[in-house]
């Protein structure tokens, strides 16, 4: 039987979760035959870092250092067990408040022969307000015995009993140490944005994500989740779209030292391109002899001035109503445009279908939008997909020189960095010969890989390898713990 963190029999887990070896252990127990040493990590491990056997292996499961590996798993997992309890009996002593408010609230007053609301409300609205007053009493309790934020405590009942009703087997190995907390948060936030009414969208959803929500690192999986959502969604996307948009709003929120953070939430598309404009405006302005400012300074700057330069022209930004705008924005004068990428399945674009588009680095966006920001093009790259399966079978390769289309092609291919977790766009990314040019890896979309700037200096100054195996991209750790690279969000 699988036992929890602290000894106890789970609650709700499933026959196929297992546990690691480590989590048996004993914290105060030395690990068998492997003693920490006296000198310092890396006096003690130098001869293990300083391997000079490209072919031999760095570290083994009987090293200090695959014991520290083991002791950080074993941590890790004891984490999410311990963040899935905590979710667990904070809903439960949420559920008996609303259940039994008299412990949180007093005795009902409803219940005497003469009694009259002074504020005129009903028996129902009374005790309806009494259930939710105990709620938050006890969410407040909590609160402060968990140094929480009463708002943090009410969303983790909220998403267990989201996880419990519409995600039971992704809420089973949460309990069970599968799943990271922040993965568990993302499936019930998800979920949740389905309509209640709709159990075989709900049961389609976790279908796709479960497997992933245990292998994926959170961010990641965020993106994977994203996309099963929408896939899963009985409304189509444009009625999505039309709904949300009238939750779109700019607010501030009140920083340190005199500064403000300004948030806007508006439509994908005025959204990226609005973020494109300013982005290239700062790269122009970083490239004056005498500019001293970092982007971000710039862009900050140019944002500030954006608006104000608008209303002084009367120029109220179009790309800010979700036109087409952002396709073409231009910049400063005399700049070229800006482009905003959207993949559109052709039958989409016809009318013939009503599958989602894709805006690079986003995801899914209503189609209206898409169609909007095809009419006005000036160019197109062909990208033939499936209109099964969705897989890119085809590039446009006519209108490019070969090294700018070989890099469009290999963002199809990897829209994201290809180690594992990270979330950076391939456009801003480098590409990489997965075998090293200088020992004959070929320029070609079967050795090129994009990796961002951290990940790559990892790749070529770390113990750390990637390799292709057939059609498959796989990194080594230098502890000898093989991922391989994860699958396209989109």
């Amino acid at each position: 039987m699988n036992e929890s963190a602290h000894g106890e029999p789970a609650e709700n887990v499933p026959a196929d979760v297992t546990y690691p070896d480590a989590v048996l252990a004993q914290p105060d127990e030395p690990w068998p035959d492997e003693p920490w040493p006296d000198e310092p990590w890396d006096v003690a491990w130098a001869p293990l870092l300083r391997d000079d056997d490209p072919d031999g292996p760095r570290f083994t499961p009987e090293s200090n250092h695959g014991a520290a590996m083991r002791e950080l798993e074993a941590a890790a997992f004891r984490a999410r067990v311990a963040a899935a309890d905590q979710w667990h009996v904070i809903d439960e002593v949420l559920s008996a408040a609303r259940a039994e408010p008299e412990l949180w609230v007093g005795p009902d007053p409803t219940l005497a022969p003469d009694w009259r609301d002074v504020r005129g409300r009903t028996v129902a609205a009374v005790r309806r307000d009494r259930r939710d007053l105990a709620v938050r009493a006890a969410a407040v309790d909590i609160a402060v015995r968990l140094q929480l934020s009463e708002a943090t405590v009410q969303a983790r009942a909220a998403h267990a009993a989201m996880l419990r009703e519409r995600a039971p087997a992704v809420w089973a190995r949460f309990l069970g140490g599968s799943v990271p907390e922040a993965s568990a948060t993302a499936v019930a936030q998800l979920v949740g944005t389905l309509p209640g009414d709709a159990p075989e969208a709900w049961a389609v959803f976790e279908e796709r994500v479960l497997a992933a929500a245990m292998r994926l690192a959170p961010g990641r999986f965020r993106t994977v989740a994203r996309r099963a959502r929408e896939r899963a969604h009985p409304e189509t996307i444009d009625t999505r779209h039309r709904r949300a948009a009238a939750d779109r709003s700019v607010w501030i929120t009140p920083e340190l030292d005199g500064m403000s953070t300004l948030t806007a939430l508006l439509p994908a598309a005025a959204a990226h391109g609005l973020k494109r404009r300013i982005d290239h405006a700062a790269r122009e302005l970083r490239r004056a002899p005498d500019e001293r400012r970092t982007l971000a300074q710039l862009r900050a700057d140019v944002l500030a001035d954006l608006v104000p330069a608008a209303a002084t022209s009367g120029a109220a930004g179009a790309s800010l109503a979700g036109t087409a705008e952002p396709a073409g924005a231009s910049g400063p004068a005399g700049a070229p445009a800006a482009t905003v990428a959207v993949t559109v399945p052709a039958l989409t674009l016809l009318g013939e279908d009503d599958g989602p588009a894709i805006l690079d680095g986003y995801g899914p966006i209503d189609i209206d939008t898409a169609r909007r920001l095809a009419g006005t093009a000036s160019s197109w790259v062909r990208i033939l997909t499936d209109p099964v399966t969705g897989t890119v079978l085809d590039v446009d390769r006519r209108t490019y020189r070969v090294p700018a289309d070989l890099k469009r092609w290999l963002g199809v291919k990897h829209p994201l960095c290809v180690f594992p977790g990270c979330p950076r766009a391939a456009a801003d990314c480098d590409v990489d010969h997965v075998l090293d040019w200088q020992y004959g890896g070929p320029t070609a979309d079967d050795n090129l890989a994009p990796l961002c700037r951290p990940h790559h200096r990892l790749k070529h100054e770390s113990q750390w390898h990637l390799e292709r195996d057939g059609r498959t991209l796989a990194w080594t750790s230098p502890t000898g713990h093989g991922v391989e690279v994860d699958p396209a969000p989109f």
